[in-house]
């Protein structure tokens, strides 16, 4: 009885603290995009094909590199992944969120809007970090031997950081001002066309007098920035600050433009 007079079972209205909040978001939105094949196919096995059939069939194409065809490819694939993820699985889990009005309900949650694309950035992280072990793990077993040095490790987690924020600020720029169905459309066709032509998985210098253009682009930085850490172990500043901007521009346009429904 004393217990009870206490208030010992009495139940607490109310929402839990934002950070535990934001946690379940981020488990959820994790699970969410991992059960969905489209989007396990975008973060885990097409960067490892690129990886394999990049490595396999660079030796026939008669690519230039400067160094083993494993080690120039892995930092490149590992970017594509997170391009995969930040961008691409990011934009069109959104779009179809919003047609289905899921945002808009999440919205008026307990949860803050902040904290909702801050779960939704978290859950990037927890997929990047199952990419990197998936692609890494293949890429050594492929004979990968990437700069391990103090100024690698930061270089390559700085870049990834960056260029998670540049794609993830993009990806949600155009879902929240396109149709689902066109999000769709957009993000796979930026994809392909980055992918190809981006300097992401190839070093801007395979493009020729075209790779003084794609170093601006968000994939030339990240792929960039990439290989000068794994490959050359050094933090390169100008695919960082590239990144940066990018960043920078995406949240922009993304405060002014985004609609919850």
């Amino acid at each position: 009885m004393s217990a009870v007079a206490n208030g010992t079972f009495t139940p607490r209205p109310g929402g839990a603290p934002l950070h535990r909040q934001v946690l379940a978001q981020a488990r959820m939105e994790a699970r969410l995009m991992l059960r969905n094949g489209e989007q396990l196919l975008l973060a885990v096995v097409i960067p490892v094909i690129v990886l394999v059939g990049a490595v396999a069939g660079s030796a026939r194409v008669g690519l230039d590199l400067d160094g083993r065809p494993v080690d120039v490819f892995t930092p490149g694939v590992l970017a594509l992944a997170v391009m995969s993820t930040a961008f691409t699985s990011l934009a069109i889990a959104t779009g179809f969120e919003r047609r289905y009005g899921v945002i808009k309900r999440l919205g008026s949650s307990p949860l803050p809007r902040t904290g909702l694309l801050a779960g939704k950035v978290l859950a990037l992280l927890l997929v990047e970090l199952l990419q990197l072990v998936v692609v890494g793990g293949v890429a050594l077993l492929l004979g990968w031997s990437p700069a391990t040095s103090a100024a690698a490790v930061a270089g390559a987690v700085a870049t990834a950081a960056l260029g998670t924020a540049a794609f993830a600020a993009l990806g949600l720029f155009v879902a929240g001002v396109l149709r689902a169905e066109a999000t769709l459309a957009a993000a796979n066709l930026v994809y392909l066309l980055l992918l190809a032509g981006g300097a992401v998985v190839l070093p801007a210098t395979a493009y020729g007098g075209f790779g003084e253009v794609v170093r601006w682009l968000p994939s030339g930085a990240l792929g960039g920035g990439m290989r000068d850490a794994l490959i050359d172990g050094q933090v390169a500043l100008l695919p960082l600050a590239v990144l940066a901007g990018w960043a920078a521009l995406g949240t922009v346009l993304t405060a002014r433009t985004f609609k919850w429904e």
